[in-house]
């Protein structure tokens, strides 16, 4: 039985590399991109911001990356979350934990999945409120905010709005509630994406739908038929299967609509 979490792990690893398609994407974008360090107290933390052009004030986006880091695919995305008007912004939430004191970038690979498990709740939701504040005052911000994870993220997106009352929406992608009790504080509405294939996941789905309806909460949860866990990522890879890209596609639809609902 120890060999499959070992399997996982090397798979996951060397899924994480495999993203050269998606720096490519980043490298053509015609939107401009830039690293951030945002300070507070004794922590620093490195942020990917990818802005949308625009003539007006955007709203932001805190963009929370998987359980691999800051791959090649977290700025991939949020260029596309640019494109679709909002200033978005991804901290590297190893920032700090890294060799030397460095970040994702900073790991062997095959040490990231672990290091990010092991990050303290609380200063995961403090990171993610300092780069958020820090956002929020870009001159090209119109003070909206909204939160976005992915994998691991998305669990931490779903947390992040138990502790965030300023949030406009968040969007869960294949990740799980928080409890009951946490769920009392939230004020956005949570929009969530589940793949048909990731029952690990989306069985936590009616659970979600029951604790945010019994507090008179917004929920609105999706399962993309067919689709496994981690399908935005994998439905953009060149490589990647049918039902992953058609998820992706019906998935951005939907985003897309909701994004422009909740600027």
């Amino acid at each position: 039985m120890k060999l499959i979490p070992l399997l996982f792990f090397i798979m996951t690893a060397q899924f994480a590399l495999a993203q050269e398609w998606a720096a490519e994407k980043v490298n053509k974008s015609p939107r401009h991109h830039e690293w951030i360090t945002v300070k507070y107290g004794d922590r620093s933390v490195d942020a990917f911001v990818a802005y949308p052009e625009s003539s007006k004030k955007s709203p932001v986006m805190l963009v929370i990356h998987t359980i691999n880091g800051m791959i090649d695919w977290i700025p991939d995305i949020s260029d596309q979350i640019a494109e679709a008007g909002y200033i978005a912004v991804a901290p590297d939430l190893l920032s700090g934990m890294g060799p030397h004191g460095g970040r994702t970038t900073d790991f062997d690979p095959k040490q990231v999945n672990e290091a990010i498990s092991k990050l303290p709740t609380d200063q995961i939701i403090a990171d993610l409120n300092a780069v958020a504040d820090y956002a929020l005052k870009f001159p090209s911000s119109n003070g909206h905010l909204s939160v976005v994870g992915f994998c691991w993220g998305g669990n931490q997106s779903f947390l992040f709005s138990t502790k965030r009352p300023d949030l406009k929406a968040a969007y869960v992608f294949y990740g799980t509630p928080p409890s009951k009790e946490a769920m009392e504080n939230i004020k956005a509405p949570v929009y969530a994406f589940y793949g048909g294939a990731d029952n690990r996941v989306t069985s936590t789905k009616p659970t979600a739908e029951e604790n945010m309806k019994a507090d008179g909460k917004t929920f609105e949860g999706e399962v993309y038929d067919g689709a496994g866990h981690g399908f935005m990522q994998s439905g953009e890879d060149p490589n990647g299967n049918p039902a992953n890209k058609r998820a992706r596609e019906d998935a951005w639809d939907r985003w897309r609509r909701l994004l422009a609902k909740n600027m």
